[in-house]
């Protein structure tokens, strides 16, 4: 188990993220259409796990903002966002900023959390899912994560983009 604050108050989750240099587990998420995505969908790119709990909060809104910006200039990488969040109330966020550069997974049917390490254990958001970040590269390896210590502050761009290159 991880422990993590949120304004100042620990939690904790159900595992650890996994160990860079470890094949990221596989996983099958729910896009906004209800079609599923899953990890083999990126074989041969680098992917960013933008991972948190909800959308609907100004920190995650902000670093999937964040995130769409700086996909616009990486070559053969995908962003997707995780959150146990509704595939319609992604699909909302996005379309009304405007977002296209990321894509969007809900978890809200998966095992996604517990196969990563990041779903709440203890807390008032037990269920959903802690801010972190996963890098895979372009053979399905974990080159670089981040579980943020205070749920409220946002991730380490800077160090997640440069571990794509």
């Amino acid at each position: 188990m991880a422990t993590v604050t949120l304004k100042g108050n620990p939690f904790e989750t159900v595992g650890e993220l996994p160990a860079v240099g470890s094949k990221a587990p596989a996983f099958e998420l729910v896009k906004t259409d209800l079609s599923t995505v899953s990890l083999a969908d990126y074989a041969g790119k680098k992917l960013v796990l933008n991972i948190f709990p909800s959308v609907d909060t100004p920190t995650c809104a902000m670093s999937v903002r964040k995130f769409n910006q700086a996909l616009s200039e990486l070559e053969n990488t995908s962003v997707l966002c995780v959150s146990e969040d509704l595939p319609f109330a992604a699909a909302r966020f996005c379309g009304a900023e405007c977002l296209d550069n990321v894509e969007t997974g809900s978890a809200f049917r998966s095992d996604f959390g517990a196969a990563f390490g990041v779903s709440f254990a203890t807390g008032p958001l037990t269920g959903l899912l802690s801010r972190s970040v996963v890098v895979i590269n372009e053979s399905g390896e974990v080159i670089y994560t981040e579980q943020v210590a205070e749920t409220a502050d946002e991730p380490d761009y800077d160090a997640a983009l440069a571990a794509l290159k």
